[in-house]
């Protein structure tokens, strides 16, 4: 089965095909011409670089919900080890589209937590396509609470289009739910990172994303309300998403702008999809030089140095 190829990645796809062709001729004729695929590898890399460096906020967007792109399971097979998976809110049920658990990342003890989503319709019905219930974010705050109570930094991966909108959630208090745990992570006095790993979608994100450090991948997004809803409710057309991708200023380098975010996480040529093992080596290196920092501090300092920081947000002067 051929790759999933984004609209904008056509050139590099039509230089592949080429790369192939060249390389069948070459086998099937035995005809040197080493040198010319060389040359049509370098032209792929330089293409592919210059549509990555030029991205619109669209464009990202895209990026960020690529279907092959590293999940949070993904980034703990690749970066951490013993890692014991918890289930359960212990009041309704086991939520998968937010899962997390004790690890270690280089031998240092972590709690991680983070949104899934499926690769397929099976698995992404299991997990409500990344959709969180409020029991899944009364487990993330169970199992931030035990982490807070034996000393453990906590990480936090957001990739989530936001919490599901559905009956069952209203039923549930999806709104309660989320409003504890913007609460409750201001009160932890481990230090909290949180890594933006593809999309940031609502208070469906922000409910396990109140940190001491907000990290973001390069092409991740992190937004109030989709595009594509900005776009129903402004333009009364969801075809203006990329109009209002551009005006919500969602992208990484935005949220730096804006001190909404502090570091971005540089990701592999051609977005994180084409080599989930580098990625998740940029985001295990940016975790751990990060908490090394987070930790030679003490709780309070930490705790005050949060609040003031998100209470900072949206603060401005003309």
């Amino acid at each position: 089965m051929p790759p999933f190829t984004l609209p904008f990645e056509k050139p590099v796809l039509e230089l592949e095909k080429k790369l192939h062709e060249l390389e069948s001729f070459s086998k099937t004729q035995e005809i040197d011409v080493s040198h010319e695929i060389d040359r049509m590898r370098e032209k792929i890399d330089a293409t592919r670089e210059q549509i990555y460096t030029n991205l619109t906020a669209w464009q990202k967007v895209q990026v960020a919900r690529h279907p092959d792109r590293p999940y949070t399971l993904d980034y703990i097979k690749n970066m951490t080890t013993d890692f014991v998976e918890i289930h359960g809110d212990r009041i309704h049920a086991d939520d998968r589209a937010i899962i997390g658990g004790f690890a270690k990342i280089d031998g240092q003890k972590v709690m991680i937590i983070g949104s899934q989503k499926g690769r397929d319709t099976k698995s992404n019905l299991e997990c409500n396509f990344g959709c969180a219930y409020p029991e899944g974010y009364r487990k993330a705050l169970r199992l931030m609470k035990m982490a807070d109570k034996f000393n453990v930094p906590i990480i936090t991966l957001i990739d989530t289009p936001g919490a599901f909108p559905g009956l069952e959630s209203e039923e549930r208090h999806i709104a309660e739910a989320i409003a504890v745990n913007l609460r409750e992570m201001f009160n932890l006095r481990v230090p909290v990172i949180v890594a933006i790993i593809g999309e940031g979608g609502s208070g469906g994100a922000l409910g396990i994303g109140i940190g001491d450090r907000i990290l973001i991948f390069e092409h991740a997004y992190y937004s109030v309300i989709s595009p594509e809803g900005c776009a129903a409710i402004l333009f009364k057309d969801r075809a203006y998403a990329d109009k209002s991708a551009e005006a919500l200023k969602i992208t990484a380098q935005h949220l730096i702008e804006n001190k909404l975010a502090d570091e971005i996480v540089p990701e592999p040529k051609g977005g994180a999809h084409t080599d989930p093992k580098a990625a998740a080596e940029n985001l295990k290196a940016a975790l751990l030089r990060n908490l090394a920092e987070l930790q030679a501090k003490p709780s309070e300092q930490l705790m005050n140095a949060r609040y003031d920081k998100f209470r900072a947000m949206g603060v401005f002067q003309e």
